[in-house]
């Protein structure tokens, strides 16, 4: 693979910035409802709010769709994040809750992308849980009865009877969802949100939380807003405040990369007809996707877990990037000689017990975080559930499958260094055995 020449960048490469970034709060001033952060999650609060006729007002230290929004794979997920088979023994009893909350986050996004009439270039046409190796088809095929027994929808099947490449063995196809250009989707809410009457402050950087006679006070380094009640929906950007819930999430840094413009004809020798955007079920996926414009954007593989806030801004590691690439000519050998051109990454969070979270604090902060990588369907209907339940009083019973009764949560486990590396490692095994025994069938197989 060719990675010579890949073009690094510390924003996104599905979109560019835009070009009529707001300016920053530069006076005090107070709001019934302040949504701190503006991602999916939170622009799509803000927007809730506006839209249910409250006094909102959105904060946001760069623009609106800067971070993870705008720089994911684009896959709406249809299913919960994490090992279903770990959620299933912990947390049987949620799995209903958590499965119902994933379809349902899907057909918000559906919704979302409709009545804002945003052209994201989205194909209904399911996520794939694709199996690398038998002993991946395996886990599908538990996977898929335990999606089964919470109620979920998924098709199990080979690499041609679901409509993907040949270099998968098969897998499953979620039931909702599909892929999206996130950029062009981001875009287009942050279009809508401008466009309501919730008052948006793009380049405000929060320096921090307090509490003062029953309101909350959010310090800018040039004003402070005085609200009745907050929203954090700053995902893994919310270490910086005491206000913050220990231990509530880890921030994870993740890398995308995109090949080069790949000739029509030769993508349809690969049999990826359904166009299905595809995980592999390494305990670190991989995920491939096809693109509007013929290339295909493949990531993750590794977690590098950030270690202080404020999170700093990145480029992807080169060495990262050769490895994504190794492992795209091992999936589609086909396509070897084809160039990787450009990478980005950006920040997620990781929750403890990898459940989506959501609750509130002392009666006028709510947070919701940490959809596990699922978070560009989740994170914007949790949004809208939490901006609904500020203005009802009650909450969905998708909120209330993931709510915390206190904001307390365990220790991290196998999230530092040495555990990723060790997860890191467990896979790279494992692929290195199934290399062996493809090697073996082919040097043993009949010819005629």
């Amino acid at each position: 693979m060719r990675t010579d020449n890949v073009e690094y960048t510390t924003f996104s490469g599905w979109i560019d910035p835009p070009s009529d970034i707001l300016p920053p709060l530069t006076e005090d001033l107070t709001c019934d409802v302040a949504v701190i952060g503006g991602g999916m999650g939170g622009m799509a609060t803000a927007l809730r709010l506006a839209e249910r006729g409250q006094d909102v007002v959105l904060l946001e230290a760069e623009f609106c769709g800067y971070g993870s929004s705008s720089r994911n794979a684009g896959q709406v997920a249809g299913a919960p994040g994490g090992d279903l088979r770990l959620l299933s023994l912990f947390s049987g009893k949620k799995m209903p809750g958590m499965v119902r909350l994933a379809e349902n986050s899907a057909r918000f996004v559906e919704d979302l992308i409709t009545t804002h009439d945003i052209d994201c270039d989205y194909e209904p046409n399911g996520m794939v849980f694709g199996a690398v190796s038998r002993g991946q088809m395996f886990r599908v095929r538990t996977l898929a009865k335990i999606l089964h027994r919470a109620g979920g929808h998924g098709k199990v099947g080979t690499s041609e009877e679901l409509g993907i490449p040949r270099g998968f063995v098969g897998g499953m196809r979620e039931g909702e969802g599909g892929m999206l250009n996130p950029g062009k989707l981001a875009r287009g809410v942050r279009r809508a949100l401008l466009s309501s009457n919730a008052r948006v402050f793009e380049r405000t950087k929060v320096t921090d939380v307090t509490r003062d006679h029953g309101q909350v006070v959010i310090s800018t380094p040039r004003s402070d807003v005085r609200a009745n009640k907050v929203v954090l929906a700053t995902n893994a950007y919310s270490g910086e405040w005491d206000v913050t819930p220990k231990r509530l999430s880890v921030p994870m840094w993740i890398i995308e990369v995109e090949t080069e413009p790949i000739e029509p004809g030769r993508l349809d020798e690969l049999g990826w007809d359904s166009r299905s955007g595809i995980v592999t079920q390494h305990q670190i996926m991989e995920n491939y996707r096809l693109t509007s414009r013929n290339t295909i954007v493949l990531g993750v593989r590794r977690l590098e877990r950030g270690k202080t806030f404020p999170l700093p801004a990145k480029a992807p590691d080169p060495e990262l990037v050769e490895e994504l690439a190794s492992a795209f000519a091992t999936r589609f050998p086909s396509l070897a000689d084809v160039a990787m051109e450009r990478a980005w990454g950006g920040w997620i969070a990781i929750t403890s017990s990898w459940l989506s979270i959501a609750g509130e604090i002392d009666g006028n902060i709510y947070y919701s975080i940490a959809c596990n990588g699922h978070g560009l369907a989740q994170a914007p209907y949790v949004g809208s559930l939490i901006a609904d339940l500020i203005v009802d009083g009650s909450r969905h019973e998708d909120l209330e499958g993931i709510w915390a009764s206190a904001p307390k949560f365990p220790p991290f486990m196998m999230m530092g260094p040495l555990g990723l590396r060790t997860i890191w490692a467990v896979d790279r095994f494992n692929d290195l055995v199934n290399g062996s025994r493809r090697r073996a069938r082919r040097r043993t197989a009949p010819t005629t």
